[in-house]
């Protein structure tokens, strides 16, 4: 038996002009035909057409929500400027581009040597035709095309996706700004469902190896730098430590170096996402390391399948929210999390595996069913 302890959318387009008479640019009583100012009274108390919503809406500029042909600038969008709204680059050429803000969906076209960050996308990320460039991205969907030499930090809530591409390298998300959490929320996205390394090559080359991941020690501001003092963007509160990371580090597809695993459940309360930050910040202090996170929603009739004997007892809590769900790794994190659980979450309804001999199976039991539930 395993151990548990109790205790936005598409961008509006612009508004139209409320409809007018032909030819009648006054549109006043007096410009009425001659028998309609007869039965309304050419002093008439007529009252004023009806004001709806949509007519109070402030016109869109295209040209907010774009970026193109520049050279050798800093630019990009600060917080509250998008709003969720499509956001396009294109044909930059040496710039370092941070959108601050969330957005429903993102196009790069046509980019060179431009160092970019994305706020939470709701949507897709699409790159196409780019070389050489470096960024930071958290979004549903991402997807490149023609694409060359591409260093990427990601957050991705789906399989990422690369097409005739070469050259591409992927790290975990690595980031923080002040209004970013809210971002998340905002795009949908949780901060648990991050498939950065489980890259699908849709084009592969017999031999040839088009996408790899960044080695783990690597520095995120050494990629994509802090914005110039200068800037409009220097007020922007920004940390790229994973300590610091709205986003959980995790080592994802890399090689373990331990065989042991656990796998530690959180189930749906006020606390959930504050616990289990918690945790990990336990674990990784005791020298464990994280290796995947989920959150997902789960159905009476599933808590068989994924925690067979202890199904019984967790059936309940699963019909209260999602759960969240986390692997650790190292020699001894069975018992040591065990231990977390009894001292740090007594009395907060938690999963954990109850020895090392159960907890592959587990780990294989929860993340194979996660990643049914979401497509992958």
């Amino acid at each position: 038996m395993g151990c548990f302890f109790s205790k936005k959318s598409r961008r509006k387009s612009p508004k139209k002009d409320s409809a007018l008479p032909t030819g009648d640019e006054s549109a006043t009583g007096n410009d009425l035909p001659e028998t309609n100012n007869t039965a309304l009274g050419s002093n008439s108390n007529q009252e004023a057409p009806k004001q709806y919503s949509w007519d109070k809406r402030e016109k869109v500029d295209p040209k907010d929500f774009m970026l193109t042909g520049l050279k050798n600038e800093t630019v990009g969008r600060l917080p509250g400027k998008l709003n969720g709204q499509q956001f396009v680059i294109q044909d930059c050429e040496n710039c370092n581009i941070y959108v601050f803000d969330h957005s429903a969906t993102i196009t790069i076209d046509d980019c060179v040597n431009c160092r970019i960050i994305l706020g939470p996308v709701k949507g897709s990320v699409f790159f196409r035709d780019c070389k050489d460039i470096k960024c930071v991205v958290a979004c549903q969907q991402f997807r490149t095309r023609d694409c060359k030499k591409m260093d990427v930090f990601l957050c991705c809530a789906t399989q990422p996706i690369i097409e005739s591409s070469t050259g591409m390298k992927f790290g975990c998300y690595q980031y923080y700004y002040p209004e970013l959490a809210f971002h998340f929320k905002d795009a949908g996205l949780s901060i648990f469902n991050n498939n950065w390394s489980n890259i699908h090559d849709f084009t592969p080359v017999s031999g040839e190896t088009n996408w790899s991941l960044l080695p783990e020690d690597t520095v995120v501001l050494e990629h994509v730098p802090l914005p110039d003092p200068e800037s409009e963007f220097k007020s922007v509160r920004i940390s790229s430590e994973a300590s610091r990371s709205i986003v959980p580090l995790t080592k994802g597809g890399r090689r373990t170096e331990s065989e042991e695993s656990c796998l530690f459940v959180f189930f749906s309360g006020d606390y959930t996402t504050a616990n289990a930050r918690k945790l990990i910040d336990e674990a990784t202090t005791k020298g464990f390391v994280l290796i995947q996170t989920k959150e997902v929603s789960m159905r009476p009739e599933d808590v068989n399948r994924v925690f067979q004997n202890n199904a019984e007892s967790l059936t309940e809590w699963v019909t209260k929210g999602p759960v969240v769900a986390l692997e650790l790794n190292g020699d001894g994190v069975v018992e040591a999390c065990q231990s977390i659980a009894n001292e740090v979450f007594n009395g907060t309804k938690v999963f954990v595996s109850e020895s090392k001999q159960t907890s592959s199976r587990d780990v294989d039991n929860f993340f194979n069913f996660a990643d049914m539930q979401m497509g992958l």
